[in-house]
């Protein structure tokens, strides 16, 4: 059998690719949701849920989906992934009920979880650590970019399309990475793995299951006893994975000796944070532009787009940056300009404002992200040894899908404890004819967020609704700009790997 030589850039830009779907398709459907309640004549619980199970599903499977890489090879694994998720995505096209629809959406998340840990593995393999750098900078614009580019390509598809085009989309661009992927990325096998930890997989999958799906319906079953149970419950099981996996005398899913390396401990804790901040910073601000400014899906997105672009315009260079700098001066730098941008944002929404006086707060959001993703991976999976990459991998992005899902959960709960606490302000300066009006408006508006009756309230109660919402926003930004400070202090506490000036490999071959 004859070998050749593969290019690592052309690997990359193929992985990179499918990576985008998936990171795509954890924002995008959020701007789709008014279009699926009325189109799929569903309830919002049930169509939230269209998000929660791909969450779910993505989130769960990441540790056994590293562990499956190292015996069966990266390239393999990733193939599957991919070629399950583009089917699942035309499934979600076709499907005609809501039911159909979740169904689709947790075979999409289970492809994404079998992709993710595979892409930083082969960036590790394929790239020496003094230049893994630039390397990772090709990768941290493709995260930075589409992570926040959902809202603009989901508002552009469903309001010329329809909402079933955000899944659609993914159909040809799947078919076309699968192809690249075949011919461009090569067929390393790290065999590393020798057997499965099948109690550490079943505890880890459950533990996460059921904290997962306590945080994320928490709101939805009003916290009574039971989701408490689910919540203690996860916690219970997870805590018995560790122990297991610090007695398992054979091959843990997860060896504890990679957090004993201080670097991949504080990497992964940083990973948490950015994960929560990005997904629940644009929770509020999305229904603030629709329901109160009344911007449609598609302004609202083309709004939010310079901060996506600026993110993947800087992250090559803070990629190339990075293998000269010590790299976690620029997440921590990244982190204080992304909160920096959402204090701005909070301070200068207005129920009557111009919402391109947000752009600035924005930009600066967008530069801060830029800023975080390539050097917080290229430390923490730098720091790791070569034969734990990729359980470290997993670990990783298990870490940061955690931190996406506890977002979402919270900065629900709290926008919705807020909008109750702002609407009973409002109600009392309002003439007490008018109070049990606006009570109900109250009450569409923060159950449907945009499909209130406020606008053909009067004027008094239009007005109270709006800035009721408008204080509840900014409000609940809070959360986000605090994670992102505590996210800082976990940077400081990163290492610059010792393994970054290494001897570059040998070329690989398929």
């Amino acid at each position: 059998m004859t070998t050749r030589t593969t290019s690592p850039w052309a690997a990359l830009s193929a992985l990179c690719l499918g990576f985008f779907m998936i990171l795509l398709d954890s924002t995008i459907v959020s701007i789709a949701m008014p279009a699926m309640l009325r189109e799929l004549d569903a309830s919002l619980n049930a169509v939230v849920w269209v998000t929660s199970v791909y969450l779910l599903a993505y989130a769960v499977p990441m540790l056994l989906a590293s562990r499956l890489g190292d015996r069966f090879g990266p390239k393999r694994l990733y193939l599957v992934g991919l070629a399950v998720f583009t089917g699942a995505s035309l499934w979600c096209g076709l499907s005609g009920s809501v039911g159909w629809l979740i169904a689709a959406r947790a075979v999409q998340g289970l492809g994404a979880a079998l992709m993710t840990p595979q892409t930083l593995a082969f960036i590790s393999h394929l790239f020496p650590p003094a230049r893994r750098g630039t390397a990772m900078g090709m990768w941290g614009a493709v995260a930075g970019l589409a992570t926040v580019a959902g809202p603009l390509l989901g508002g552009l598809l469903v309001d010329g399309l329809g909402w079933q085009w955000i899944f659609y989309v993914n159909v040809p661009i799947g078919v076309v990475a699968l192809a690249a992927t075949a011919v461009l990325v090569p067929d390393w096998q790290p065999r590393h793995a020798h057997s499965f930890d099948v109690l550490g997989i079943l505890l880890s999958g459950a533990g996460l299951l059921c904290l997962v799906f306590g945080l994320q319906n928490g709101q939805q079953f009003g916290w009574d006893a039971g989701v408490f149970e689910f919540i203690g419950a996860g916690l219970a099981l997870l805590v018995a994975f560790v122990v297991w996996q610090r007695f398992n005398r054979r091959e843990p899913l997860v060896p504890l000796e990679v957090f004993a390396n201080r670097g991949f401990s504080a990497g992964s804790l940083t990973s948490v944070a950015v994960g929560f901040s990005i997904t629940s910073m644009f929770v509020p601000l999305i229904i603030y532009l629709q329901t109160v400014i009344g911007l449609s899906p598609l302004m609202a997105g083309v709004l939010t787009a310079p901060t996506s672009l600026l993110s993947g315009v800087v992250a090559p260079f803070v990629g190339r940056l990075s293998d000269r700098v010590n790299g976690k001066y620029l997440v921590m730098f990244g982190l204080v300009a992304t909160a920096a941008g959402l204090v701005v944002v909070a301070l200068q929404a207005t129920p009557t404002g111009n919402p391109w006086t947000l752009l600035p707060g924005l930009l600066v959001s967008g530069l801060g992200i830029g800023f975080v993703f390539t050097p917080m991976s290229n430390l923490t999976m730098g720091s790791v040894p070569p034969k734990l990459t990729g359980t470290a991998s997993g670990i990783y992005n298990t870490a940061r899908q955690i931190g996406s899902v506890l977002g979402s959960a919270a900065v629900g709960v709290l926008l919705q404890a807020r909008i109750t606490a702002a609407m009973t302000e409002e109600a009392a300066k309002l003439p007490a004819a008018m109070r049990q009006r606006f009570l109900d408006s109250m009450a569409n508006s923060a159950n449907e967020f945009g499909s209130s009756t406020a606008g053909q309230a009067p004027p008094q109660i239009t007005e109270a609704v709006h800035n009721g919402l408008t204080t509840a926003m900014s409000q609940t930004m809070v959360l986000p700009i605090l994670v992102l400070l505590l996210g800082v202090i976990s940077a400081a506490a990163m290492k610059r790997s010792a393994r970054k000036q290494a001897a570059q490999p040998e070329p690989v071959g398929v």
